[in-house]
């Protein structure tokens, strides 16, 4: 395999970065250069030979490698997975979040309730990395600062999240749709049918919702709770350490919602997941949370166990 070295005006911003020269461009024959055995300059006889090649992968391995074993916990919540700090998010001319402090332990499960347009979805947002801070940063075991590529890819693998409208496709069956919760594990424009595991891990979850005998019927002959049950399946069979939800009962009724939420509780309870959710049905918020968190014109009003969240603390976040 060879990769092609030579002087003009393009070069990659990455080598910029990494302190090459600006005229000097990489082009490379194939689907990696690490391990070269022969580089060439066109405009002139230089070779440049496999030590250049192993030098720029060292270079190119060392941020992930750096990112793991010199940031692992987070400094201001050594047990906390992910932690927002002095977080403020500006959108439309106005903060829908003000200096929003708050850490999320590992193992624990945080309802998110508020008022409609308070800043709950942006919170989730902001966490899972699609929202940027207008100030403030997210922080996260093992990725350290949320602001870069490395950190990004990080949180993003050891990341799912339940969506409101499941975000489901009609004409795919139960196990393709969780299926696509891999989509990340393999090429994008892939024609190949899912390997043999990977359809075995994705019935396994489907097994543990209560939903294998229902795994090849359409998503759209589905009821809602079982289209629920899907969601849930998808973002487990990720095996995720953090698992976001953006109020993910709120499409079913609120018994239906109730015995959900307790089935949900047992699935990531056996897992030891962190698990923050933005709930509006309160009494679902008070029985599945171990810690409930209500914000009011974007700060931080309540927080506290969910037994301590009681009528008058409801009425604080709640009130006109």
């Amino acid at each position: 395999m060879y990769a092609q070295v030579r002087s003009g005006a393009e070069f990659p911003r990455c080598f910029r970065n990494m302190g090459f020269g600006p005229r000097l461009a990489v082009r490379e024959a194939g689907p990696s250069f690490r391990g070269a055995p022969d580089m060439s300059i066109t405009s002139g006889c230089l070779a440049i030979q496999t030590r250049f090649s192993s030098m720029v992968s060292h270079a190119l391995d060392q941020p992930l490698a750096r990112t793991a074993a010199q940031v692992w916990a987070i400094p201001s919540a050594p047990g906390a997975l992910i932690a927002a700090e002095r977080l403020t998010v500006r959108r439309g001319g106005r903060d829908v979040l003000r200096d929003i402090s708050l850490a999320f332990e590992e193992g624990t499960i945080t309802a998110i309730v508020g008022r409609s347009g308070v800043g709950k979805t942006t919170l989730i947002g902001a966490l899972n990395g699609l929202i940027k801070p207008s100030k403030g940063a997210v922080f996260v075991a093992g990725a350290g600062r949320l602001d870069g590529a490395v950190a990004l890819k990080e949180v993003r693998r050891m990341t799912a999240t339940i969506f409101q409208d499941h975000a489901l496709i009609g004409r795919l069956s139960a196990i393709e749709n969780v299926l696509l919760g891999l989509a990340d594990t393999r090429h994008p424009l892939s024609l190949l049918p899912w390997p043999q595991r990977l359809r075995e891990r994705a019935a396994l979850v489907l097994e543990e919702v209560g939903l294998l005998d229902r795994a090849t019927v359409r998503i759209d002959r589905l009821s809602g709770g079982e289209r629920q049950r899907v969601g849930i399946a998808r973002a487990l069979v990720r095996r995720p350490r953090l698992l976001l939800g953006d109020e993910p009962f709120a499409s079913v009724d609120p018994a239906l919602a109730m015995r959900l939420g307790e089935e949900f509780r047992r699935l990531v309870a056996g897992r030891g997941l962190t698990v923050v959710l933005v709930l509006h049905q309160l009494h679902l918020a008070r029985t599945l949370a171990d810690r409930v968190v209500g914000l009011r014109v974007g700060r931080v009003a309540f927080d506290g166990p969910a037994a301590a969240f009681g009528a008058d603390e409801e009425k604080q976040i709640f009130a006109p």
